[in-house]
């Protein structure tokens, strides 16, 4: 069967249009005219070529390929201005000036609300206060400001005090509240942060039919997660949408085992009650026509349940389509109507396209359109059907997904597509055994508790296949991120696609060749990037290494190791140079980062973690640019947390506690004298990562947390001359680590720090002249130091036989 991709190139141009317009809605005036115009003089010419003529040119296109490319282009042009058109109309809509200069005056006001997610807990608050905070979406109604109030339309995330009687505010209820607004980055999904630092106040109560919709949820997520463990947890997420019981740890298992879309409802789950209802029609031997409306009710009903998020409305969308079109005797393709429903969804809400969940929904659907059917048949030919779909399925999803993934975290999933093997199976009875319990709590509340078992089981099978396959080792590789990653793996995936939508043309003693040569082709590429970052030099890390400096020039990246768990102490000021040096270590998650302070050779490489970051310890903010830091941590799922003395945690088997700045004091909390300084002590290496603690702060520290003697000393300031001597006496370090930019401006390091190191026995390594150093535990209560170069650095002063320095040239 051909592909009918007519409608392809109009989608693409229009999301395009969508998602470069959003951030820049400056802009969208004279683009949407100009693409208005262009519309317009396509569809004239298009005419003009439809039009009877006496003779032509010698050599003009025939008529039909050039309507076919025409009517392209009409509906390019066409689809673009469109969604411009949109934006141009909505965007002052959601950020009109009045919320706009209440961010940024940063006043306190009073506003209208009204309640559109189901609040989850804060995973991270700006603040040292983060427990004891939810967090939901809303609609901004109403301003009130500086005695003014204004009639608005804006949508926001609220961040306010979780209720102490357990009643969170319901979908579709209003609130009043009072608190501040921080502005998000253009183009965001929701205009504004709002931060509520008084107690709300309902002043409407949800219409009739939301408030449905939210005693079932609340109903169904307190019986669920009275059943054990991570099954009932996750539960109320596979059947209803609803995640707030998720715990962190068992968040971060579905994403590592990239089972992360069993979460919670998506589009697959709409295909699910769908299908169900269809088959229960036609068991019941009801009419075409009556399973079309009771498939629309369920669905509608569905929807409002577990609440639209991009791939419900999607799925929704697209399946409202296939319905009516197959009442109206004329069933739609798949492809085709997925594209008609991308356009009309960007056309209707431009801000859908830079949501990944969008993004993500709208590509599995595609790979299982375009892939599964083709893989299915492809590897029937070694294996029984049956297993073959099964493979198929999530394997056509991962291809197609991977792209995107990318963007969000730079490696591949190497237990993806097993994971989803083992667990796939079994969402579908989770689901629906869970909704028809969910349904039946108000009337037969016996019946729906015996359902609420069956779907239990399932449910902790998932939580049991994610926790488990998480544990693994190498969990994920490593891959170049940013656009040359995408692009390397989208060239790889084409070339998949390709190989895969032919595979009728060849024979199957051809296919694993076929497929081999693409794999050859893709993992060509990556060698290419791995010999490129020098990945290939971790094969002679000491094996069990605890602390990595990274080679980042005139800045601080030094990574902490416990196994597989990992912290990151700063990142550099450049994310391609951070980039490289976690790649090169086989680091694709960070469990703990801390960022000391916020000058730019210490953050400015932030962007190469995002999005992968569990716990983020934090300064003090000095301002906006701070703040809003802290807000795109958050955003992209770490925990934030301002660090001060007497903090404390763990990584893995390593402990951590946080010496520096003294939480409340007056003096020496922002800048250089407030970087937060942080001791990591276990498997025979204490460590302590000064920032760019200069000698007043040093001495301060001292006197306030004296560290005593360690092992490994992150020297503070990159060597320079404002340096504590009787702080480095005390610490006695038999490492002190230099991140420092080969021939820099600063004279770094100084003569000074380096006397300093040598009188103490504290042997300096540089990473200018050393590159990369590697430090780890050796025998007998030593310690093993690998530098990526060899450098004559001489022996240290009064050297001490349990620094033992082994050097290598990568």
């Amino acid at each position: 069967m051909s592909l009918d991709l007519r409608l392809a190139v109009p989608a693409l141009a229009v999301w395009l249009t969508a998602g470069l317009l959003i951030g820049t809605p400056e802009a969208v005036g004279v683009v949407a005219v100009t693409l208005w115009l262009l519309a317009g003089g396509c569809t004239a010419l298009l005419v003009l070529s439809r039009m009877p003529r006496r003779g032509q040119w010698p050599g003009a296109p025939r008529a039909g390929r050039w309507q076919t490319l025409g009517g392209t282009l009409v509906l390019c042009c066409t689809g673009a201005a469109l969604v411009a058109t949109a934006v141009g109309v909505w965007a002052p809509v959601r950020l009109p000036s009045e919320v706009r200069g209440a961010a940024e005056s940063h006043a306190t006001i009073t506003a209208t609300i009204t309640v559109w997610s189901v609040p989850v807990a804060a995973k991270a608050f700006i603040g040292s206060g983060t427990s004891g905070r939810v967090r939901f979406k809303a609609t901004l109604t109403q301003l009130e400001s500086r005695g003014e109030t204004t009639p608005v339309s804006s949508p926001v995330v609220v961040f306010a005090e979780a209720s102490r009687s357990g009643a969170e505010p319901e979908i579709g209820s209003s609130l009043v509240v009072r608190g501040t607004l921080r502005t998000t980055e253009p183009g965001d999904a929701t205009v504004a942060l709002l931060f509520v630092n008084e107690t709300a106040r309902g002043v409407a109560p949800p219409p009739w039919w939301l408030q449905w919709a939210n005693e079932l949820r609340a109903r169904f997520k307190t019986a669920a997660t009275s059943l054990a463990g991570d099954g009932g947890n996750l539960l109320p997420g596979l059947a209803i949408g609803d995640t707030s019981a998720v715990s962190p740890g068992l968040d971060t298992a579905m994403k590592t085992s990239s089972l992360s879309h069993l979460t919670a409802v998506s589009g697959a789950n709409c295909a699910i009650v769908i299908a169900s209802i269809m088959l229960l029609g036609g068991y019941l031997r009801l009419r075409r026509s009556w399973r079309i409306a009771l498939s629309l009710l369920t669905l509608l009903g569905f929807t409002i349940l577990v609440t639209p998020e991009p791939s419900v409305l999607r799925s929704a969308v697209m399946a409202t389509l296939t319905l009516v079109s197959i009442g109206a005797g004329r069933p739609g393709r798949g492809l085709p109507t997925l594209l008609v429903v991308v356009i009309a969804l960007l056309v209707s809400d431009p801000w859908l396209a830079r949501n990944y969940g969008f993004a993500l929904s709208v590509l599995a659907t595609a790979g299982l359109l375009l892939l599964a059917g083709p893989l299915a048949r492809v590897l029937a030919q070694w294996m029984p059907s049956a297993l073959a779909a099964i493979i198929a399925i999530p394997l056509a999803a991962q291809l197609a997904c991977q792209p995107v993934l990318i963007l969000l975290n730079p490696s591949l999933p190497l237990y993806g597509v097993p994971a989803n093997i083992l667990a796939g199976p079994a969402a579908p009875i989770a689901t629906v055994v869970g909704l028809i319990a969910c349904l039946m709590l108000p009337l037969l509340p016996g019946v729906a508790a015996g359902l609420l078992a069956v779907a239990w089981l399932p449910s902790a099978w998932i939580a049991a296949v994610a926790q488990t396959v998480s544990m693994l080792p190498g969990t994920r590789l490593p891959w170049p991120g940013g656009a040359p990653g995408v692009l390397l793996l989208a060239v790889v995936t084409v070339l998949t696609f390709v190989v895969v939508l032919r595979g009728r043309a060849a024979t199957p003693a051809r296919w694993p060749a076929a497929v081999l040569v693409v794999l050859l082709i893709g993992l060509g590429g990556y060698a290419g990037s791995l010999i490129g970052t020098g990945i290939g030099r971790v094969v002679s890390f000491p094996p069990d290494w605890q602390i990595a400096a990274c080679d980042i020039g005139q800045g601080d990246a030094v990574v902490v190791r416990d196994g597989d768990q990992y912290g990151l102490v700063d990142v550099g000021p450049d994310p391609k140079l951070l980039s490289a040096c976690l790649g090169t270590l086989g680091i694709s998650r960070i469990n703990l980062l801390v960022l000391t302070h916020y000058d730019l050779d210490h953050i400015g490489g932030v962007d190469a973690v995002i999005g992968r970051v569990d716990t983020a310890l934090v300064g003090v903010p000095e301002n906006a640019q701070d703040v809003s830091l802290h807000e795109r941590l958050a955003a992209g799922g770490a925990a934030v947390r301002q660090a001060a003395r007497g903090d404390s945690g763990n990584l893995g088997s390593l402990t951590w506690n946080i010496l520096w700045p003294i939480r409340g004091a007056t003096t020496m909390q922002v800048g250089n004298p407030g970087s937060v300084t942080i001791m990591f002590d276990g498997r025979g290496i204490r460590s302590i990562f000064l920032g760019d603690l200069g000698q007043e702060a040093q001495d301060g520290l001292r006197r306030a947390s004296s560290p005593g003697r360690v092992d490994v000393v992150k020297v503070a300031h990159h060597g320079s001359a404002d340096q504590s001597p009787e702080l480095y006496a005390e610490l006695r370090a038999r490492v002190g680590l230099i991140s420092v930019g080969v021939k820099n401006t600063y004279g770094h390091p100084t003569e000074k720090l380096l006397n300093i190191l040598a009188s103490v026995g504290t042997l300096s390594v540089r990473t200018d002249r050393e590159g990369i150093a590697v430090v780890a535990p050796g025998p007998g209560g030593t310690l093993v130091l690998w530098t990526e170069k060899v450098a004559d650095h001489g022996p240290p002063a009064n050297p001490t036989p349990a620094a033992e320095s082994v050097g290598g040239a990568g």
